[in-house]
């Protein structure tokens, strides 16, 4: 059993989290549910014994395991350096079971969790090759071969396919039949699972509640969790400045595939794909992960090397025909758990908000008094107009996500890349970015092309669908589907 009382952590200068009062009990299973920005990831710091606790009556020791987003962008950062190094056997990077044997020497302990999570395909696949799902499933595995007595998952299911939430459940089941207690931070309260004994709410830098599922679930304060009346109705949204507007021809198809294939060794990932995304409209893209849907986001975006050896025509314009890479993300905002990630530079907030005005990771340009006022005008529909100066570091995950969106929403462009832009955020935080999207969809020139495992999740108004489906050989068929969900 393991038990706080009345504790403060610091955070940082002047910022503490406290727990007044939280027992664990041998063998239990919690869950704990916050706003964005409530400190639900310093929570989960806190546990574990990652950060000083001030006053108050802590474990000494706490015999657990913690993953997060954190922990996974840590995992980015060692393996980019590993990377760029001279050492030519460095050069792949880290691979999921190199990490794995470097916890546990059990093979066999190794291929059954990874078969249980449906895992085994990826063991030799360099790190910063994974999907950002297949990413979270590396690091539970390498929790579980830890064998923590308690299990700590902050947001475990953001990321990951409907099937591979139902795996890590039947997962956690085990787990937890094994012996194990487990804690799990999640922004959805529909992610509560059934073994769930205990449920906290984090609010305002405190844990504020704490009690039986039950109890916990019939209390007011988790209908103000889930009540939209405090939304800022979008009837506007901040304009876009004159030299930000964009001049392209709105007749023509933004993407033309015509039989696409993209291939890594002998790995096909897209095998003769055709697809045209014409003008106006707007498509949802579904499918597992590792399917393919980054790879095919990225031969839009302009970022796949094999975009130049396909016939792929973006904005009107044959890939390879003299083009820079600008001159097609100038048309385009973008955020994905990849971007996320590769934003590892120590900005203001505000300054976040600005570089979308001029496609770049940072701020390198003097932006003016007109930008600098529209973005404030952004943060302050996010409800973040007080964190303009600070650090985009010292924002929670939901936070920065957030921003980020904004960020690619800014100069309204013709096309919109949404790919999983949801995960991490709470049902408020959700459903305001919907909003966002809806309204640019209906009174704007943007396109969007959204990606979520979340079904629910995807705007009104897109209705056409491409959708990756596992035909039984680690190789995806793609079905493509137009004008859907209408009457």
């Amino acid at each position: 059993m393991y038990e706080w009382k009345n504790c403060t952590f610091k955070i940082a200068k002047n910022l503490n989290f406290n727990i007044k009062s939280l027992t664990l009990p041998d063998h239990s299973f919690s869950t704990f549910v916050g706003f964005n920005g409530s400190g639900k990831s310093v929570f989960s710091k806190a546990l574990c014994g990652e950060l000083e606790l001030l006053c108050g009556r802590a474990p000494e020791h706490v015999n657990a395991a913690l993953v997060s987003f954190e922990k996974q962008m840590e995992l980015f950062e060692e393996d980019f350096e590993r990377r760029n190094t001279d050492v030519e056997s460095d050069l792949i990077g880290f691979t999921p079971m190199e990490l794995f044997k470097a916890v546990s020497n059990d093979e066999e302990e190794i291929k059954k969790l990874c078969a249980s999570m449906n895992f085994s395909y990826a063991l030799d696949r360099s790190i910063h090759l994974l999907s950002s799902g297949e990413g979270r499933k590396t690091l539970i595995i390498e929790a579980l071969l830890k064998k923590p007595e308690l299990l700590i998952l902050d947001a475990p299911f953001d990321g990951l396919d409907v099937a591979t939430r139902a795996d890590l459940q039947e997962l956690l089941s085990q787990v937890y039949a094994s012996g194990v207690s487990i804690a799990v931070v999640v922004n959805r309260f529909d992610e509560i699972y059934e073994l769930c004994q205990n449920v906290g709410l984090i609010m305002s830098l405190e844990l504020a509640k704490f009690g039986p599922k039950d109890e916990i679930m019939a209390d007011s304060t988790v209908h103000q969790l889930t009540h939209y009346e405090h939304l800022p109705k979008i009837c506007t949204l901040p304009r876009v400045p004159d030299d930000c507007i964009d001049d392209l021809d709105r007749t023509k198809p933004i993407v033309e595939m015509h039989e696409v294939t993209v291939q890594y060794d002998d790995h096909v990932v897209l095998n003769k794909l055709n697809w045209t995304v014409g003008p106006y409209e707007h498509w949802q893209i579904a499918g597992p992960n590792g399917c393919g849907k980054s790879t095919l986001l990225s031969l839009v975006t302009g970022d796949n090397p094999q975009g130049y050896c396909n016939d792929l025509h973006l904005f009107g314009m044959k890939r390879g025909s003299g083009e820079t890479i600008w001159d097609i993300k100038k048309h385009i905002g973008y955020v994905s758990p990849s971007f996320h990630l590769d934003y590892r530079i120590s900005t203001p907030v505000i300054n976040v908000i600005l570089s979308g005005y001029f496609d770049s990771i940072g701020l390198y340009e003097q932006p003016g008094d007109e930008k600098i006022n529209l973005a404030m005008k952004w943060l302050k529909l996010l409800g973040l107009e007080g964190s303009a100066k600070a650090g985009f570091k010292s924002l929670s995950f939901g936070q920065q996500r957030l921003v980020l969106i904004v960020r690619a929403l800014v100069k309204q462009p013709p096309l919109l890349i949404l790919d999983e832009p949801l995960q991490g955020l709470d049902s408020m935080s959700r459903e305001l970015v919907r909003r966002f999207v809806e309204f640019l969809m209906k009174n704007g020139e943007t396109q969007v092309l959204f990606v979520s495992h979340h079904a629910e999740d995807a705007p009104n108004g897109i209705n056409n669908r491409l959708t990756f489906i596992d035909n039984g050989t680690r190789t995806f068929d793609v079905k493509i589907e137009r004008n859907i969900n209408q009457a």
